[in-house]
């Protein structure tokens, strides 16, 4: 089960744009998420008419890997780690490990 998933609110904990919050676009692979608005690169992109696409330069989110995000905890208003917790009826859920509220909901 992943820590960091797709739509979560994260916050950069490490590098050039640490302390960005924004929301997880896609997952790349096991350690690389793409986030909205953080790790922002210049691209120089050629016009393809047949897409519709117009030529220039533009800003493309580039991944980023999970151990420089930590997940949002809106309660504390600051990043939190994430831990598993298995639920009676026997669902894993994730929790924040300061206050152990279940994050998906």
């Amino acid at each position: 089960m992943q820590r960091i998933r797709k739509g979560d609110e994260i916050v950069v904990i490490s590098g050039r744009d640490k302390g960005k919050r924004g929301t997880v676009l896609r997952r790349v692979d096991a350690q690389y998420v793409v986030v909205e608005g953080v790790n922002r690169a210049k691209k120089h992109q050629r016009p393809n008419p047949m897409k519709g696409e117009q030529g220039g330069i533009i800003d493309k989110d580039m991944p980023i890997h999970v151990s420089n995000v930590a997940l949002f905890n809106a309660a504390a208003q600051k990043a939190d780690r994430v831990g598993f917790k298995v639920m009676p009826d026997g669902r894993k859920v994730r929790v924040c490990r300061s206050n152990g509220e279940q994050v998906d909901v």
